[in-house]
């Protein structure tokens, strides 16, 4: 995509009343269009005084004009930012009289995009803005802005440096096979280049699934056998009585779903159908739902009770959940008994509560912020989804890359690590396909 030529304007401030009121202007034409609102041309970064009129001299309102000369702006361009009373009404004059003086009403996320198109923000700075205006914890503000400062960004030119060395490396030798008879693909050293770049990748990954916890909040999957509590742990999480608790065994059948928030952080449970040998045709389908629910969890709260104990069920769920899942156990009805033992290499974390008397509540409120990054380091950074996916498909090429080298085939090795940096590339915007810029920025709000 190429810089556009057009001038465009919004209101940069959100609907409604306010003190201030902001209208933002961007393009060849924000300078003239200045000079006829101020009588004259404005000075760079300098807060002029004036009265905003229009097309027939009438007064529409009067606060500060602020220019921002290209490149030294935001988008990149001449800027301008007219600043009145923040009325709808005012705004919506304001604005009409810089459409009719050349510009065009911007379209969401246009002035991010701008400043992505002319080099001022890479993609993954310029999504770190909407995160930012949307973050709803001081930890996702904080981590939208390391990620808006280049954090992320960093880290990913730093794999696509170590990949780019690699690459030479690699395509050195196969252009000089025979260079003093020494095979450089079994030297050792792409090996340990390979090694440096698994733990960069590792490292980068586990902080960008954190970032992304913190954005889009955590899915967290209530599983185990019927009649430990999961329903009532859901219903004393979101403090309403989203599901039907009773003594009967399988009463809760299809999955819940609710949405909480945690001091900011947000949090999707849901709460599925317990697990069991059932030869009911209805119980088996909530039982196949709930184990599909289980593979796409980003956590599972494994509950066991006191009564029943942790037994051969839960070791057989454990057993079958996907590698990387992170699994806490549960231990509900601790009013009425002791902890029983649970023992298993697969649980991250295991803590009781007693549903009943809400014992045990405040600490698996805790653990659950701490796990979406509540208290992360300041090191954190935002990330979404399509980050994930661009890095792991990136890992997977250095990975088919390395299969390559031990069956001796430098041309595939250098291949897959190209497609490697590709990937990466998408992540920052170095390769990307105008139809992803436009889905990504059409999610920003307008005046952003």
């Amino acid at each position: 995509m190429s810089a556009p030529i057009d001038t465009i304007a919004a209101v940069a401030t959100p609907p409604g009343q306010g003190g201030v009121g902001i209208v933002r202007i961007s393009g060849p034409l924000a300078l003239p269009i200045a000079e006829t609102l101020l009588g004259k041309t404005p000075k760079p970064r300098f807060a002029h005084y004036q009265s905003f009129a229009n097309a027939d001299g009438e007064e529409i309102d009067q606060g500060l004009l602020l220019y921002f000369a290209a490149p030294h702006s935001f988008t990149g361009e001449h800027v301008v930012e007219l600043q009145g009373h923040g009325g709808p009404v005012v705004m919506r004059l304001l604005l009409a009289r810089v459409c009719e003086l050349g510009a065009r009403p911007a379209k969401p996320g246009e002035f991010s995009e701008r400043a992505f198109l002319n080099d001022k923000l890479d993609l993954a700075q310029a999504e770190a803005i909407a995160d930012l205006i949307s973050s709803g914890s001081e930890q996702a503000a904080k981590a939208a802005m390391q990620s808006l400062q280049g954090e992320f960004s960093r880290r990913v030119h730093f794999l696509v440096e170590l990949i780019t060395q690699l690459r030479m490396y690699v395509e050195a030798a196969i252009d000089f096979p025979d260079e003093e008879d020494v095979d450089f693909l079994n030297d050792g050293e792409v090996l340990r280049q390979l090694s440096e770049i698994q733990f960069y990748f590792e490292t980068t990954l586990d902080a960008a699934e954190q970032g992304r916890l913190m954005r889009e909040g955590m899915s967290v999957v209530l599983a185990g056998r019927p009649n430990v509590g999961k329903s009532s742990l859901l219903n004393a999480l979101t403090g309403e009585d989203t599901a039907i608790v009773t003594d009967v065994a399988g009463t809760t059948r299809d999955v819940l779903r609710e949405q909480i928030n945690l001091d900011g952080m947000p949090l999707h449970i849901v709460d599925t159908a317990g697990l069991r040998d059932s030869s009911d045709r209805v119980e088996q389908e909530g039982m196949r739902r709930a184990r599909k629910e289980i593979e796409r969890a980003d956590r599972v709260l494994l509950l066991i009770d006191t009564e029943q104990g942790f037994g051969r069920p839960e070791i057989d769920l454990i057993n079958n959940l996907p590698r990387n899942l992170a699994l806490t156990l549960v231990v509900n009805k601790i009013d009425i008994g002791p902890i029983p033992p649970s023992e298993h290499c697969r649980v991250n974390y295991r803590l009781g509560v007693s549903v009943k008397t809400q014992e045990g509540l405040p600490e698996l409120r805790t653990h659950l912020k701490e796990s979406m990054g509540f208290e992360a380091a300041a090191g954190s950074f935002s990330a979404r989804q399509r980050h994930i996916d661009a890095l792991n498909s990136a890992w997977a090429h250095v990975q088919q890359g390395a299969e390559q080298l031990q069956a001796g085939a430098g041309e595939f090795v250098a291949e897959e690590l190209r497609l490697a940096q590709q990937q990466l590339g998408e992540i920052t915007g170095q390769v990307t396909a105008d139809d992803l810029l436009g889905k990504i920025f059409s999610s920003f709000c307008i005046g952003k």
